[in-house]
């Protein structure tokens, strides 16, 4: 198993609109070879930010790598940068391969 995780802080006062902007999205993957499932989690506050971050679940990293240069990557992440003001930064990319779990 592998998981990518993205972390993001979102401006006080605009968690709704990011919320709302993750729920009405297509995001494409249920349809990408080795993809396993997706969560938002929203987190606690930090100075002016509330925490929120997305978690991935592959099979493995080759199927996450695979839909990073895929056309099915492009089109869920066409337009995102006309969301920029509610972020507090770019997102943290962070990766994560399975030790042990069920």
């Amino acid at each position: 198993m592998f998981v990518a995780m993205n972390r993001f802080r979102i401006h006080k006062g605009k968690e709704t609109e990011f919320e709302d902007l993750w729920k009405g999205r297509k995001s494409h993957l249920d349809a990408v070879p080795g993809f396993k499932a997706f969560h938002l989690l929203k987190g606690g506050e930090v100075e002016d930010c509330t925490l929120y971050a997305s978690h991935s679940v592959w099979e493995s990293e080759a199927a996450f790598l695979d839909w990073t240069k895929s056309e099915a990557f492009r089109a869920a992440h066409k337009g995102a940068k006309s969301s920029e003001d509610l972020y507090d930064g770019p997102p943290a990319l962070e990766l994560f391969t399975a030790v042990e779990g069920a």
